[in-house]
């Protein structure tokens, strides 16, 4: 039987507030070891912050993180799929919106997070990035 992606997802996805700071945001990041954040406001998801986004669209402009909110350094045009689905449809959603992670959403609620490294370690571990994805984290 084919992989869903209940099967390769992280369940419990670190979301924080639109309005948090960004400096909280990397504190949560480097203690959780992640990448990448979701956003929320009233119970919705809003958007999707990564290490990248904090670089590209908070320091690399010179604004404050201390005063800026995540909600102003986040993705918000947001492609999510459902725990149910086959894995392949989070490959496929990935390819062709260039993404590297997805919200995983189930009546509207977020349930998940699934990660380009997830879906290589849980369909190919012998890949190269299925090995990476793998592998422990430098420190």
């Amino acid at each position: 039987m084919d992989q869903q992606v209940r099967d390769v997802m992280t369940n419990v996805p670190v979301a924080v507030g639109a309005l948090t700071a960004v400096t909280e945001v990397a504190h949560r990041m480097r203690a959780e070891d992640i990448g990448a954040v979701l956003v929320t406001e009233g119970g919705e998801l809003r958007g999707v912050v990564t290490d990248r986004d904090l670089v590209v669209r908070v320091m690399a402009e010179g604004k404050d993180p201390g005063e800026t909110t995540v909600m102003s350094a986040c993705s918000t045009d947001l492609v999510t799929v459902g725990p149910d689905e086959p894995a392949v449809l989070a490959v496929q959603l990935m390819r062709k919106h260039a993404l590297r992670r997805l919200p995983v959403v189930r009546d509207g609620e977020v349930v998940g997070i699934v990660a380009l490294g997830d879906l290589a370690v849980g369909r190919d571990p012998e890949s190269a990035l299925g090995e990476i994805s793998a592998a422990a984290p430098n420190r």
